[in-house]
């Protein structure tokens, strides 16, 4: 009688880490995903408390982007919501008594578990480390799915039950280690200060701008060229690329920008002078010049916009 109440302790024992990880890469997936839908513009906002412009600041700095180009355009968070969507699929494999305990793959479906959150959790931990030593800004969807992937992973130690805990930490110590070293090999990549650390050899032409824009963004700055606004801009002005960071990189191709350095690229040098512009960046609005960096909703007063103003 004692050795059957020992045998379901133990199952109990074994289901309580599985549950919990089951519920925890199911919020994961809702978190991954609403980010991942508001960035392919199925979503129009997305509430997020936080300073600094908060998850907007996070999301849509060059570490929010795992894939930009003509033809794809792939959040960090789709990378998440494929972590999180595996992790419960083997989760819930494991739960489903579709395997027995005692076979190996039963075991290794486990090692698989464990590895990948333990490869989660230091990502996580490394773009936590981005937000606030890089982006300065603070994105509660962030921080959750930071949350989750370390409970995820602890619980898969509890639940896992390795016999070995030599081979556990030593391939955890495998993964960690590959993983912390391309995710830094990535941020570095993708660091603006290095794109603009490029660009020192070629003084003609202004840092790329990193930043996604919205839905928004992109419709206020059609609406800008359509109206006859220009910004007028240095290339190695830093005013000026924070400006058109404002925008986005997608909604800056639709601005009128004009290149006012005389050893600029394609610049207009005598435009610029005899328009009278002395500071960059400067707009010009019904014929009139206006200095100084300024934010989307100002504009968007300056210009009597009418359309959505949901720039974050």
């Amino acid at each position: 009688m004692s050795l059957n109440r020992i045998k379901i302790k133990n199952e109990k024992f074994l289901k309580w880490p599985k549950i919990l990880i089951a519920i925890l890469s199911t919020i994961g997936i809702a978190d991954t995903g609403s980010i991942t839908l508001k960035n392919w513009g199925l979503f129009n906002s997305l509430s997020c408390p936080g300073v600094n412009q908060g998850c907007e600041a996070v999301l849509n700095s060059p570490w929010g982007t795992l894939i930009k180009n003509d033809q794809f355009d792939i959040p960090l968070s789709f990378a998440g919501l494929v972590t999180y969507s595996t992790i419960l699929v083997i989760t819930l494999i494991l739960s489903l008594n579709f395997l027995s305990t005692k076979q190996k793959i039963y075991k290794n479906f486990w090692w698989l578990l464990y590895l990948i959150s333990c490869g989660s959790s230091i990502f996580s931990i490394l773009l936590i480390i981005i937000m606030i030593m890089k982006i300065k800004s603070f994105c509660f969807f962030c921080l959750l799915s930071a949350i989750l992937s370390f409970s995820i992973f602890i619980l898969t130690i509890i639940g896992a039950r390795f016999d070995n805990r030599e081979t556990m930490f030593y391939r955890g110590l495998i993964v960690a280690l590959t993983v912390l070293m391309g995710g830094l090999i990535w941020s570095n990549q993708v660091d603006p200060a290095r794109a603009n650390e490029i660009n020192l050899s070629n003084e003609k032409i202004s840092p790329p701008v990193t930043t996604v824009s919205s839905k928004a963004k992109v419709d206020f700055a059609k609406y800008l060229s359509d109206n006859k606004v220009v910004m007028y801009s240095a290339y190695w002005c830093p005013h000026c690329n924070d400006q058109k960071q404002l925008f986005g990189k997608e909604a800056i191709n639709k601005l009128v920008i004009i290149e006012c350095a005389k050893d600029g690229k394609n610049n207009k040098y005598k435009l610029c002078q005899d328009k009278g512009i002395e500071g960059f960046p400067s707009w010009e609005i019904n014929n009139e010049i206006y200095s100084g960096t300024r934010s989307l909703k100002e504009l968007s007063q300056m210009t009597n916009y009418k359309g959505s103003l949901n720039f974050e």
